[in-house]
């Protein structure tokens, strides 16, 4: 099932509703090759959203589709923070999209993708909806993800990492989680500071301190806690969760 039938058939959240409803609205809307479905009437006279989700009771379908749309939005938003849309990161995108929405969705996908592109986005905006809808957990993920567009060309450019820390804050991420996901991204680096950076510690902290700290971000960090948003969420969690084992053997293998 395609991305527009999964809007309509598989049914949303909060999504439908606030600022991401109305992108999507608008991506869609401006859209001319979309078959008999007419997803203007889904946009107001004002240019707002019609969508109206319930934010109290979503279906773990729901939780899935709202996760994926939101993340349309914001693959857009650091794509183009650097004022240049690169292969490489269309390529990482339309991977994912690949093993979340199939050739179909994909490609219908890319179509607002493309919209949203050519879109004005309102990052604290959205940003504040997904913080006041979507788990913790999820969130991380979320930022985790950005961060592997932005890093798709094997370089996070200071303009795409700037708004990604913006969506974060603005979803209300810990300032110490934030720098964890980041340092995933680093660990290239020949220094050990990295890894400190992923377990949250200080270069002065103990063996004891780095296998508590090993136990808490593997906690946190279990694919398990993303397991509503489906299977290929899980797999991309399972890489977070190595990175995190990764840190803790080589700071433990260098005490």
């Amino acid at each position: 099932m395609g991305i527009f039938k999964t809007i309509l058939f598989g049914g949303l959240g909060f999504t439908l509703g606030g600022p991401i409803g109305m992108l999507v609205g608008i991506a869609i809307a401006g859209l001319t090759d979309v078959g008999k479905m007419n997803y203007s009437k889904f946009i107001e006279d004002d240019g707002t959203s019609s969508f109206n989700g319930n934010t109290k009771h979503f279906t773990k379908q729901q939780t899935a589709n709202d996760f994926k749309i939101a993340l349309l939005v914001m693959f857009a938003a650091v794509m183009k923070a650097d004022g240049k849309i690169l292969k490489s990161e269309l390529t990482v995108v339309k991977q994912f999209l690949l093993k979340n929405y199939g050739e179909e969705g994909t490609l219908e996908a890319l179509k607002i993708l493309k919209a949203l592109l050519n879109t004005q986005i309102d990052v604290d905006a959205v940003s504040k909806q997904c913080s006041e809808n979507m788990a913790y957990s999820t969130r991380l993920h979320l930022v985790h993800l950005l961060y592997s567009i932005a890093d798709a060309d094997g370089e996070i450019h200071p303009d795409e990492e700037t708004t990604i820390n913006r969506i974060a804050v603005g979803m209300g991420v810990t300032l110490a989680d934030l720098q964890s996901i980041a340092a995933m991204f680093r660990s290239h680096q020949q220094d050990n500071g990295w890894a400190y950076n992923v377990l949250e510690l200080e270069p002065s902290a103990s063996q004891d301190e780095i296998k508590k700290a090993y136990r808490r971000m593997a906690m946190k960090y279990h694919p398990d806690k993303v397991s509503t948003l489906g299977e290929e969420a899980k797999a991309q969690a399972t890489e977070r969760f190595r990175k995190v084992k990764e840190a803790y053997d080589l700071l433990m293998n260098n005490k």
